[in-house]
Parts: structure tokens; sequence; C-alpha cells
């Protein structure tokens, strides 16, 4: 039991050396083994309630969205596949481009790099809520701070676990969004295909029950 709580807090502080040692602390959860995908995948979660939270609950000076339009499982839904297709679109492209990074790293280093953004929709939600008119551009200075911090971490993170160069790195995130709408497009052919053939099995069975 100690074991396992120990080793539970060293791959806490694993993923909090990310935030301000992004080579070297996503180095170690490469090579060290220092990363925990359940960790990864609960900062997934965090962020898609902390996004869906401030679609919600930001105050109405800076929320130009209908809070009673906002469907809370659909949106975290929407954004935890997202990560997913992320995940997967990256892993895809790297397989073809001698990345070494593994999956369960990719997966790691997205779910770490959320945590800058996961504190700053939490921080935004907040203090909208004291911001009044004319003063918006704090709201927006602090999602940007987030967005610039989870984007600087990502870049890193897939730069390291693959062993790229920066350049090579920016080419395979660009691909990663093509292998996304790749993933997305054969996820509803497959959807259609099975459609298709539910529809017509079902109307011989249809044919079958009226003719007996």
């Amino acid at each position: 039991m100690v074991n396992a709580v120990d080793r539970g807090m060293g791959k806490t502080r694993a993923m909090v050396r990310v935030l301000s040692h992004p080579i070297d602390g996503f180095y170690e959860i490469r090579y060290r083994e220092k990363g925990s995908v359940p960790l990864a995948i609960t900062m997934a979660v965090l962020f898609s309630a902390c996004y869906t939270a401030n679609r919600i609950f930001a105050g109405f000076v800076v929320n130009d969205v209908d809070p009673r339009g906002v469907n809370g499982l659909m949106e975290m839904s929407g954004i935890f596949v997202t990560l997913a297709l992320f995940s997967a679109g990256n892993w895809s492209v790297t397989c073809l481009l001698n990345g070494e990074g593994r999956y369960r790293d990719i997966v790691t280093v997205t779910g770490y790099a959320l945590v800058p953004m996961i504190a700053a929709f939490a921080l935004a939600t907040i203090a909208s809520q004291f911001i009044a008119s004319g003063e918006e551009v704090f709201y927006t200075m602090i999602l940007g701070c987030g967005v610039a911090w989870t984007a600087m971490l990502l870049l890193a993170g897939i730069m390291t676990v693959h062993n790229y160069t920066l350049l090579k790195t920016l080419a395979t995130l660009a691909l990663t969004m093509l292998a996304m709408f790749a993933l997305v497009f054969f996820a509803l052919l497959l959807a259609d295909m099975i459609r298709q053939v539910y529809v017509f099995f079902y109307s011989i069975y249809v044919e079958l029950t009226f003719r007996v």
C-alpha cells in the first residue's frame, strides 16, 4: 500500500515537473517510465469539465453562449473524443515517420499538457464573475496564457517522446490533423455500412414475417 502511494506521488511529481521543465519531464516520462496513463486521462476529464463549466457559468459580460442551450454531457464527450482522436492520429502518423513514442506516451503527453488550460479555464470562470464591461481583456489574457502554455507543452512533449526535431514535430502535428479527419471519415463510413447491413437484414426479416 505504501509503495503504491509512493509511486502515485512520484508520477504526480513528474507531471508537475513537466510544467516547469517540459523537455526533462517528458524525457523521464518516455525513457524512465515516470508517466501515468490514468493520471493523464484524469487530466483530460478535468479539462472537459472545466471547459464545459466555463461555457455554462462564465459571467454574462464575457459569455455570449446561452447556458440553457449547452448540453454538458455532450460537450464533455466531444472534447474527450477529440483528445482520443488526437492521440490515435498522432500515433498512426508517427508510426510511419519512425517516431519513438508509444501510444501510451502520446496519451500521457496530451493529458499532462492540458494542466495549464485546466487552471486557466477554472480561474477564468471564477474571474468572469467579477469582471465588468470593458475589462474583458483580463479574461482573454487568462485563457490566452493557458492555451499558449498548453501548446508549448504539447509541442515539447511530442518532440521529446518521438525524438524529433522541431520542424519534423510541426509537420507531424499538421499530418495528425489530417489523420484525425481521416479517422472520423472512416468511422462515419463504417457506421453507415453497419446501418445499411442492419436495414437489409431487417427488411428480409419483415418480408419473411409477412409471408409466413
